[in-house]
């Protein structure tokens, strides 16, 4: 661990994301370490890091600098992205590329259809809910103009948030040339969880929408298991390469923890884990002053 850690924004920031500009750029704060590291349950995720964004106190470390490719945590870069250029009520024109894209790559997908016609409220949600890559593609291919286009802002953005060991190659996180790590997807989490839209999207439990002239009818279910516990977010990930991938915020006795957990060897364990650290928080007293 290291002293002098950015973590974007405050933690007033994020609990209070209702109020925030959507569109505000991160402002990177010194965080410290927690002198109860030593006491930390055993974490099977290779890559872990839990900070107290409230006191700005690193609780757990582990690898949180090592540079690996992140999955479908990509999409929450995707997401913050797309707040910024595009207005809610836009709405795309899904294509036979956008859906060839996720069935050629094998990725989770939202059910898009070739010309469906949505608005970014609703591919949001089937971006971040389902972890559409087909949402993902559509997006990247509107906003950018063009994923080559989008993934440069992608990595502009990373840049201004201070993500100094991130790189993104694709909107979706499929297998590739891109990288992240823990602390990076961190600083990033907290970033969008302060635009209020991404976190309203990131905590819902699934979202409906009904049929009408310009679609059909989906119903779209957060694959974030961690909601159950009480997590407000964020965002799960997958591929053989990353191993099994979680962002999560949660808030406890007007503290809020986030933690990014890369690596891990099966879907049951992202969520053991998480639980694992949250709980030993609560055990050890470590959101008291």
């Amino acid at each position: 661990m290291r002293n002098g850690v950015l973590i974007a924004l405050t933690a007033a920031a994020l609990v209070t994301a209702g109020a925030a500009a959507p569109h505000a750029d991160a402002r990177p704060v010194s965080a410290t370490v927690s002198t109860a590291q030593a006491a930390a349950p055993s974490v099977t995720a290779t890559e872990a890091y839990l900070v107290d964004v409230t006191t700005g106190t690193i609780q757990f470390a582990k690898r949180e600098t090592r540079r690996v490719p992140v999955a479908s945590l990509t999409k929450v870069m995707t997401a913050y992205v797309v707040r910024r250029r595009a207005r809610l009520d836009d709405v795309v024109t899904i294509t036979k590329a956008d859906v060839k894209h996720a069935l050629a790559g094998g990725a989770s997908a939202a059910g898009l259809r070739a010309g469906e016609r949505l608005t970014v409220r609703d591919l949001l949600y089937a971006l971040m809910l389902p972890s559409g890559a087909d949402a993902a593609h559509a997006l990247a291919e509107r906003y950018g103009p063009g994923t080559a286009k989008f993934v440069a802002q992608m990595n502009d953005t990373a840049k201004r948030l201070g993500l100094r060991d991130t790189r993104y190659a694709n909107p979706d996180g499929l297998p590739s040339k891109g990288y992240s790590t823990a602390r990076d997807q961190a600083t990033l989490a907290v970033a969008a969880l302060r635009d209020p839209v991404i976190a309203s999207v990131a905590r819902s439990p699934k979202r409906a929408v009904t049929k009408s002239r310009l679609h059909r009818a989906h119903v779209w279910r957060n694959t974030n298991e961690l909601l159950k516990d009480g997590a407000v977010g964020l965002k799960t990930g997958y591929t053989r390469q990353a191993g099994y991938c979680l962002s999560f915020a949660v808030t406890r006795d007007d503290r809020t923890y986030v933690g990014v957990l890369l690596g891990e060897r099966s879907d049951k364990a992202r969520y053991t884990t998480a639980r694992k650290l949250l709980d030993w928080i609560d055990e050890e007293g470590l959101a008291l002053p």
